[in-house]
């Protein structure tokens, strides 16, 4: 059995983390330092969950979330482009799996930081993490999207 077959299998049977678009996984672009470990771990944590990820590493990650107008207090360790969203940080696949099913008038959602036993990194989960939407304008106040 192919990851195709395998993928829309999942799907059928309504299987948490299998998001396709039209039989295929669904993509995402993943904007990371080029120096940074838990980045990889946190891509290769969503292939395990049915994303396709492509990942590009630069030196300018702030530049690119001026651009996509992510404000600073949400700046997670790394940024990913999936589905016309903005995901910031180390948000798990089932949030993305949501956002991208609900579809709400937000640009994206964020766990700001790199908080330890977020999906990619390691150690203990030590509180609950909060997930904020990333408003259409850098000044609005942040909301919460979810606590998980």
């Amino acid at each position: 059995m192919n990851r195709r077959t395998f993928l829309a299998m999942l799907t059928a049977l309504g299987a948490p983390g299998a998001v396709l678009a039209q039989g295929k996984a669904q993509q995402a672009t993943l904007y990371k330092n080029p120096l940074c470990g838990c980045c990889q771990d946190h891509a290769e944590y969503l292939r395990q969950h049915g994303y396709d990820v492509r990942e590009i590493a630069t030196h300018d990650l702030d530049g690119i979330r001026r651009k996509l107008r992510v404000p600073e207090q949400l700046y997670g360790c790394h940024t990913i482009l999936v589905g016309g969203y903005v995901v910031e940080g180390h948000v798990s696949a089932p949030l993305i799996d949501r956002l991208l099913r609900e579809r709400p008038k937000i640009r994206g959602i964020s766990l700001p930081g790199m908080p330890p036993g977020s999906p990619g990194m390691t150690g203990p989960k030590l509180e609950p993490f909060v997930i904020y939407e990333i408003g259409d304008r850098v000044e609005d106040q942040p909301r919460i999207y979810a606590v998980e």
